[in-house]
């Protein structure tokens, strides 16, 4: 059996080498080109998708500006209403203090109240004769002039102008 089993064994082998025979030899190994997948591959990216990405960056671009812009524009209006708003708050600030200083003024200079204070706290009184004083009467042209020649007559004017001096403070009522 062990020379059947040989046997066989050599036929295979034979088999085979007429096999190889009788097949054409293969072909070298070689590179077709072409419009294949792997020809669109090494081509790169399409220009018309290229150009649509870069439209849409710019509008992305364009919006992400505009926006920009507007949250701007937003934060300096909140910014300058709330400057009028702390204006107008000191303007009814001012207005207030204001009125209540023209109410003090009108306390403060009331007629009653100073005479009030005068006679009370001062110890004054009110004046009960006055005496007026015409400056339009001409003055006497020789008592005023020539200090030289009498130099009496100008200590006698000097005299009569502060005796004048004196009854008008006295006859001021809060004198």
């Amino acid at each position: 059996m062990r020379n059947a089993s040989t046997a066989a064994a050599r036929r295979l082998d034979v088999s085979e080498r007429e096999e190889r025979r009788q097949r054409p030899a293969r072909r070298p190994l070689r590179v077709v080109e072409g419009d294949g997948l792997d020809a669109r591959a090494r081509e790169g990216v399409d220009v018309r998708f290229l150009s649509r990405v870069k439209v849409a960056v710019v509008v992305a671009l364009a919006f992400v500006l505009l926006g920009a812009v507007r949250v701007t524009l937003c934060a300096q209006t909140v910014t300058l209403l709330e400057g009028n708003a702390a204006t107008r708050a000191q303007i009814k600030d001012a207005q207030a203090l204001e009125s209540d200083l023209k109410v003090q003024r009108s306390v403060l200079s009331s007629n009653s109240r100073i005479t009030r204070i005068a006679t009370q706290n001062l110890g004054m009184v009110l004046a009960t004769d006055t005496l007026v004083v015409n400056l339009s009467d001409p003055v006497d042209e020789a008592r005023v002039s020539t200090p030289v020649e009498g130099a009496d007559e100008a200590s006698e004017v000097d005299g009569e102008a502060e005796q004048s001096a004196d009854e008008q403070s006295s006859a001021s009522p809060l004198a």
